[in-house]
């Protein structure tokens, strides 16, 4: 190729290697085409450079813990990063980086970020938004956050306000294992890699326990059996974090699960520790923010005497205290101002703040009290008030000093359950508490923003608490959502919002299996400045906002008289000794009861509440098919029912779920469902439906979805009734009363039922009908048919009618085939149409939805047998053939064999005699069809069997049987 190029044009020659085609990559022209030219081509071209291989050195650390394997790694992943893990645990790989801002820090707090990412890849699935891609981070995510910041946060050296980011990024996930844990022991390993100053490495592990046995490390399906999901975070010799979920268990066998985390999350620290070793970067002399000595003695003689006076004065509130450490703060700036201090001006409300935290810390120790006069074990006062807002499912308002939290409570259907986007745990989550923190709470002005990681987590906190006392979802199927709306703030809001959340679960009707209450517990240390070590502290119950600012932890504590439910611990020092943290259990158990016992005298059972406001649930199964005829296309159905109701409608495999506000919305959307679908017939049962045709003998009446039943004309009224539509008109509607079945499934039905018997008052049928037989679907109410141990008072379901059964009495052949006595309206319409008695039949109407085959009764099945047996098609064939009875005045005289049809009161027809007993004959009508024939007072009774006799019928049993008389042809 390269001779032709030479000869095609000679300027090519004197082009430079590195504008060649081959250079470049490109295949010469040929037949028309450039391509790019394959590896192979350009290794045999001895001119062209061939890429070199490139070696990634890494460093790996494998250890056990449990009995699961774990891989730290660094080096072939995010290279640039300044310290960057991947940590595994079998097919479960996280990714942690860190970095810090380069230049000086102008501030005086650390701007640490935490960010942690579960994108749908680490679990081989597509984003189902729009974008296909991953929004803005959820719940979830800002939670697995929290669970790494909170530990690594206390030890980075004070004065240190460089920007720190942390990116942790869920590489794979086979479902087993939660990878939050997985990502806070990375992201240690990453900041021992780094350059940046940390007082680590720490140990982060989670722990469970089924039928009283701990499990280190347990997988998702072993924590969904756990009574206890206790995640631990620890240093060699201190506590950093504890988070727990339990299930009511108790402070002793808390403790023993904290005493077995701290050695199996110590297993974390020395894998860290050889790794840093091998690749970790020299710790860089970042500039600390320190407060020199001179600004803080300076403001500490001038602002600690006043400061003191404020603070031992128990009278002053909040926003008082607050007032006058304002006060305080601008006399010592014109002290500093006259002086031209500018570096202590500049420092000036940081230093007030260190020598307020100096004061109260030190009266809290060497006296033992408090900032409100409180002594150190001793809960503030308590205000409790449930159904404070009775529109509402449920409410409560919960006051504890100036701490106050309105909750609110809403039931919604199954299908308003959460759905969830976690690559681990289940899809939906049914119970959803929503904490809020409005800026108006601390006389604050603020702007409401999206979802915020304090709120989340407060939230999470109180959700985690009251899960443990809900009914379980088979049980109790109503999704629950409890709005917490902070209106007063001054420490420890979260646990009030688990109070108040536990009245309005009450208010609403829930069937908890007790109250459940929080109390945040606090510590005052002083620390030998030469060891470290703590050598007095002081545990405080019920801590304020401000002993939560200047105290070293903030340890909240949920749970019931039983045992405890939650766990939140965050501090603020370097660390503190479990000893401490176990002793703390105590006094927080002890503060608990106190305030539960004034829960209880407010609210103790669940409250029953009237219809007005009661929601209601209904549960009912139906074939897909109907569920498919209520929807209607493209839901359109559906939605025209909730828009007219007001009710929320949700839909699943062969069950439909009703949730409406109250007892009579329930009761119009039921009547709108009955009407489209149906429900199963019930001997009893009280059903609306309209009049579709009119006939001599009654009406037949469209009801229950579109079944079709008769209204006899004796069941019209009690009085004697001549013409049926002197008393019912095509398409009135009508209650009525189911009063029985045939065996095709046709439906007898009766107004005069409905009716007061004359020279009475009420209706003795109906009150049996409603109180005992009518027909009450699996409704679920809050608190108003709930008792106080939780059950539900459901009516007596009557006895279903049979579908095919037919019992003859004194007549039962099991060869013969049952007579009918019930016929359809179509039937009648084509008879009458036949024999010339109706000129123009008016056609049946259907509902909203209902096809042609869905038309016909659900319990009657029509196929060629059926039809052989009961004679409709010898009927058929006689129409086909013009051999229809004959009209003799008022009487019909029926050529044999008689038929389905043609057999009416009047009706004469030859029969033979089938079986004689002792009160009369079984009389073989033909087509099929038997009659009985009752022996005559002094008349005749020897009969033979087949023998030959011309009979009327005269009447129909109860059961449909006819009764025959003997003709006299005289």
């Amino acid at each position: 190729m390269a001779s032709m190029a030479n000869r095609a044009n000679p300027l090519f020659n004197n082009l430079p290697h590195f504008l060649t085609w081959r250079a470049l990559g490109f295949r010469t022209f040929c037949s028309g085409r450039m391509g790019f030219s394959s590896q192979s081509q350009r290794q045999l071209d001895p001119e062209s450079p061939v890429a070199g291989t490139k070696v990634l050195e890494t460093f790996k650390e494998e250890f056990e813990i449990g009995d699961r394997l774990i891989t730290l790694e660094s080096g072939k992943i995010a290279r640039f990063a300044n310290g960057a893990v991947v940590l595994g645990m079998e097919e479960t790989k996280v990714l942690s980086t860190v970095a810090a801002a380069k230049g000086d820090a102008v501030r005086d707090f650390l701007p640490l970020t935490v960010d942690y990412q579960e994108k749908q890849f680490a679990q081989g699935v597509i984003p189902n938004t729009f974008m296909r891609r991953e929004g803005a981070p959820k719940e979830r995510e800002l939670l697995c956050g929290r669970i790494i910041d909170r530990p690594i946060r206390p030890l980075f050296p004070a004065g240190f306000y460089h920007e720190v980011q942390v990116t942790a990024s869920v590489l794979s996930s086979d479902g087993k294992q939660d990878p939050d844990v997985l990502a806070a022991n990375a992201t240690s390993a990453a900041l021992m890699l780094s350059d940046i100053p940390w007082a680590g490495p720490i140990g982060v592990i989670r722990i469970g326990r089924i039928s009283g046995q701990f499990i280190v490390n347990p997988t998702m399906d072993e924590l969904s059996l756990s009574d206890l999901n206790l995640v631990y975070a620890c240093t060699r010799d201190k506590t950093i974090m504890i988070d727990v979920q339990a299930r009511e268990i108790s402070e002793k066998d808390l403790e023993a699960g904290l005493r077995l985390a701290h050695p199996e999350a110590v297993k974390y620290i020395e894998p860290q520790i050889k790794l840093a070793a091998k690749a970790g970067k020299h710790k860089k002399e970042y500039k600390l923010s320190m407060m020199p000595d001179r600004t803080l003695e300076k403001v500490g003689k001038l602002a600690e005497a006043p400061i003191e006076a404020v603070f031992t004065d128990p009278t002053y509130g909040k926003f008082e205290r607050g007032e006058a450490l304002e006060n305080i703060t601008q006399d010592v700036k014109k002290v500093l101002e006259e002086e031209c201090d500018e570096e202590s001006l500049r420092l000036l409300p940081k230093a007030v703040d260190t020598v307020r935290k100096k004061v109260v810390r030190r009266r809290i120790i060497a006296e033992g009290f408090r900032l409100d006069g409180r002594r150190l074990d001793e809960v503030r006062p308590l205000y409790c008030e449930a159904g404070n807002l009775p529109m509402l499912h449920g409410s409560s308002l919960f006051n504890r000093g100036d701490t106050q939290v309105l909750c609110t409570v809403t039931l919604g259907a199954p299908g308003d359950a959460q759905r969830l986007e976690s690559i681990v745990g289940p899809p939906t989550k049914r119970f959803m508490l929503h904490y809020s923190f409005p800026p108006f709470c601390i006389n604050e002005v603020g702007k409401r923003g999206g979802l915020n990681r304090r709120e989340v987590g407060h939230g999470t906190l109180a959700e985690k608490a009251l899960l443990a006392v809900l009914p379980p979802e088979d049980d109790f199927p109503y999704t629950v959502r409890i709005n917490s709306e902070v209106m007063a703030s001054d420490g420890s809001t979260s646990m009030a919002t688990v109070c108040g959340g536990s009245m309005a679960l009450m208010d609403a009707g829930i069937p908890l299996r007790e109250h459940v209450a929080g109390v945040s517990v606090g510590l005052v240390s002083e620390v030998d400045q030469s060891t470290g070590s703590i050598k007095d502290y002081r545990i405080l119950t019920d801590i304020l906002g401000l002993e939560d600012h200047l105290g070293d932890m903030d340890f909240k504590i949920a749970g019931s008289q039983r045992g405890i439910t939650a766990i939140q611990l965050d501090i603020k020092p370097a660390g503190i000794p479990l000893d401490i943290i176990c002793e703390s259990l105590e006094p927080a158990r002890k503060g608990r009861i106190q305030i539960l016992d004034h829960m209880e005298r407010e609210i103790s059972v669940p409250r029953t509440q009237d219809d007005r406001n009661s929601p209601r649930l209904a549960t009912l199964k139906y074939s897909n098919d109907a569920l498919r005829r209520l929807l209607g296309p493209l839901g359109a159905l559906k939605r025209k029912i909730e828009d007219e109701t007001g009710a929320r409608i949700s839909v699943s495999d062969g069950t439909l779920t009703i949730v409406a506000k109250n007892q009579s919305v329930m009761e119009k959307v039921l009547e709108k469902v009955d009407f489209i679908l149906g429900r199963e017939i019930e001997i009893g049962g009280i059903y609306k439906g309209r009049v579709s045709s009119i006939k001599e003998y009654g009406a037949f009446v469209e009801f229950n979805g579109g079944q079709q039943g008769l209204l006899h004309i004796s069941e019209l009224s009690h009085e004697p009734v001549s013409r049926v539509s002197d008393v019912v008109s095509i398409g009135q509607q009508l209650s009525l009363i189911c009063i029985g079945q045939d065996v095709r499934g046709n439906v007898k039905l009766s107004l005069k039922a409905t009716l007061p018997r004359p020279g009475s008052e009420t209706n003795n049928v109906v009150e049996e009908s409603v109180s005992s037989t009518k027909e009450a679907p699996s409704v679920w109410a809050a608190a108003g048919d709930l008792s106080s141990n939780g059950q539900q008072n459901q009516s007596s379901i009557s006895e279903k009618l049979p579908a095919s059964k037919y019992e003859a009495g004194d007549i039962n052949d099991s060869t013969s085939s049952p007579p009918i006595l019930i016929r359809s309206a179509a039937e009648c319409d084509e008879e009458e149409k036949s024999a010339g008695l109706v000129q123009n039949s008016k056609a049946t109407s259907r509902p909203v939805g209902a096809s042609e085959t869905d038309h016909k009764p659900k319990t009657f099945h029509q196929d060629s047998s059926v039809l052989a047996k009961s004679g409709l098609l010898q009927t058929i064939k006689d129409k086909m053939s013009k051999s229809f009875s004959q009209k003799e005045g008022d009487k019909t005289e029926v050529r044999s064999p008689v038929t389905a049809k043609t057999l009416k009161i009047g009706t004469k027809v030859t029969a033979k005699v089938y079986q004689i007993r002792t009160g009369g004959l079984v009389l073989d009508l033909g087509g099929g069809i038997r009659g009985m024939y009752r022996f005559e007072t002094n008349g005749k009774n020897d009969f033979e069997v087949d023998d030959e006799l011309r009979v009327v019928c005269v009447s129909f049993s109860s059961k449909g049987i006819p009764v025959m008389s003997l003709v006299d042809d005289e």
